[in-house]
């Protein structure tokens, strides 16, 4: 699960093997998108429309998980960021306007919606339910940040066996 991008593979005969998106592309940006009639959009389709509602297209969530309100980081990716991120008990939440109505999200929640395509990404290509995962994240997460991808990982149903590092799982990849 990536900022910016995410991919997703399997172990097979020794190695891993990474999974196509529908596109047939090895990466799926790591992009959520809710249109004005409430269409929610993943992945590449959700980057694709960012012309259309750059206020409600989401990316770069990952910089948001498992921080809290006062975090200099947070303010400042805040700042850099085309949507709303809003103080909802001392964490950050997406405030998004869809149909006229105004909706907060967690970052776990966004994150759980581009797992969930990972998933069905998965399921589709091996023909068999997916219920378990291991998550990559940076070395530099905290116990905060890791806990906040087990609770996206939940929402997205599946069962974290583990969360690795990163640079852990590019060197099993390649």
């Amino acid at each position: 699960m990536g900022t910016t991008y995410s991919c997703v593979g399997f172990w097979k005969d020794g190695r891993v093997e990474i999974i196509p998106n529908e596109q047939g592309n090895r990466v799926t940006p790591s992009w959520v998108a809710f249109m004005e009639d409430g269409e929610r959009l993943v992945g590449e389709a959700a980057k694709n429309q960012t012309v259309t509602t750059p206020q409600n297209t989401l990316f770069g969530v990952k910089r948001l998980l498992g921080r809290h309100w006062g975090d200099e980081k947070l303010q400042r990716d805040r700042k850099e960021l085309p949507y709303a991120i809003v103080n909802n008990e001392g964490k950050p939440n997406i405030e998004l306007s869809i149909q006229g109505q105004q909706k907060l999200f967690s970052p776990e929640e966004i994150s759980a919606m581009v797992l969930v395509t990972l998933k069905e990404t998965s399921e589709a290509f091996l023909g068999v339910p997916v219920q378990r995962a291991v998550i990559a994240c940076p070395a530099s997460f905290n116990d905060a940040q890791r806990e906040a991808i087990k609770a996206a990982a939940a929402k997205a149903r599946l069962r974290l066996e583990r969360i690795i590092n990163e640079s852990t799982a590019a060197a099993i990849a390649y």
